[in-house]
C-alpha cells in the first residue's frame, strides 16, 4: 500500500474511501446501505468517531471523518470488519437476494488473495486516506462527496439523495446526526 494513503495521524480529520472488491454494487439495496448507517452510529456513539461528511454509493462509501480517542485506523478496521460481516450474513440469509450466488463467487475470488481473510472477502484493505489540513482539501473533498449521486445522475439536487450528509448541510432531516465541519 502506498504510504500516502494511510492513516499517519489518529487524531487528524481524513476523507476515506471504503470500497467493496470487484466493484460488486451492493449498496444498490437498502437493507445493505442501512447496515452501514447503523454501524456509523454505533461507531460515533461508542468509539468517539465524528463523522462530518459521508456518502454512500452502490458499490464504495466516502467518509470525512475525525477520532475523539485519536485510535481512527482501529475504529475503521472495527467498522469494516464488522460491516463485512453483517452484510455478508445477510447476503446468505436473504432469500429474495438474486444476485447471491454470483456476490458470493466474486467474495470467495478476492478471499483467496488476501492471508487475512479465510472465506470472503467485502472490502479491499485500503481505506485510500487522504489527510485534509487545509480548508481548500475540506472544501473539495466536500464538494465531492456530495456531488457524487448528482454526477450519476441518481438526483438533480444533491441534498435530495436519502444515503448522504448533504441534507445535512442543507439543514434538512439526515438518517445520520453529523458534526457540520
Amino acid at each position: 500500500m502506498a504510504d500516502s494513503y494511510q492513516i499517519k495521524d489518529q487524531g487528524g480529520t481524513y476523507f476515506l474511501t471504503c470500497q467493496v472488491v470487484g466493484w460488486v454494487d451492493v449498496f444498490s439495496r437498502q437493507a445493505y446501505r442501512d447496515i452501514i448507517i447503523d454501524s456509523l452510529k454505533y461507531c460515533i456513539v461508542e468509539k468517539d468517531l465524528i463523522v462530518y461528511a459521508y456518502v454512500i454509493m452502490t458499490n464504495h462509501v466516502h467518509l470525512i471523518v475525525r477520532s475523539n480517542s485519536e485510535r481512527l485506523s482501529d475504529t475503521i478496521r472495527d467498522f469494516k470488519r464488522f460491516t463485512s460481516n453483517q452484510i455478508l450474513k445477510n447476503i446468505d440469509a436473504n432469500q429474495s437476494e438474486s444476485r447471491k450466488d454470483w456476490m458470493n463467487v466474486v467474495f470467495e475470488y478476492h478471499a483467496r488473495f488476501n492471508k487475512r481473510v479465510k472465506e470472503k472477502q467485502f472490502w479491499t484493505h485500503e481505506n485510500h486516506a487522504v489527510e485534509l489540513t487545509s480548508n481548500e482539501m475540506i472544501d473539495s473533498k466536500l464538494n465531492y462527496i456530495h456531488e457524487n449521486p448528482v454526477r450519476a445522475a441518481w438526483v438533480e439536487n444533491a441534498e435530495d439523495y436519502l444515503y448522504s450528509s448533504a441534507r445535512s448541510y442543507a439543514g434538512l432531516n439526515n438518517l445520520l446526526e453529523i458534526e457540520l465541519i
